[in-house]
């Protein structure tokens, strides 16, 4: 089954805030899905293949992005007009040797991360969900809930590519 690119995804605005606290739950909850994803993992977590990302630089990207995640947070809550653009070539995520680190550090440290971040948005109030800024790539206003649905759907588009890392060879 053929994945979207991520690049080519649009993300239409949420109107109800009322989803909110399930995209919350569903963030808080990836730390827990990956590693248990992980852990049923029957191969070769660094393992490179056809010039892809290895399960463990795949979880390594999931790090790379949380301080970006947690700063747009931040962004529209202190009604910032744009938001901090992402580094698109994912150079960080290319040059650290995640492949050479320990999985559970790693997990352990997306966990944290994630956690920063959900301290964040479980803190929000009424009036900070209808701020927004503007997504530098996409051009378009993202509230908070939009920037939670965007995070989540980034999460599971790397999961999905967990997923199908696992397949190979099996």
């Amino acid at each position: 089954m053929q994945r979207t690119n991520w690049f080519d995804r649009t993300f239409p605005p949420i109107a109800d805030n009322g989803l909110f606290p399930s995209i919350l739950e569903r963030l808080e909850g990836t730390p827990a899905r990956l590693t248990d994803k992980i852990k049923r993992i029957q191969r070769n977590l660094t393992l490179s293949i056809n010039g892809k990302w290895s399960i463990q630089k795949e979880v390594g990207h999931l790090i790379d992005l949380e301080p970006l995640w947690h700063d747009r947070a931040l962004q529209i809550i202190h009604n910032q007009s744009n938001l901090l653009a992402a580094d698109l070539t994912n150079r960080k995520t290319h040059e650290t040797d995640y492949d050479g680190m320990d999985i559970a550090a790693l997990l352990a440290q997306f966990t944290s991360l994630r956690s920063n971040l959900m301290a964040v948005l479980r803190s929000v109030k009424d009036e900070d969900l209808e701020k927004s800024a503007i997504h530098p790539r996409l051009g378009t206003p993202m509230r908070l809930i939009d920037l939670a649905y965007f995070v989540a759907e980034h999460d599971d588009h790397h999961l999905a590519q967990i997923t199908n890392l696992m397949r190979i060879d099996e």
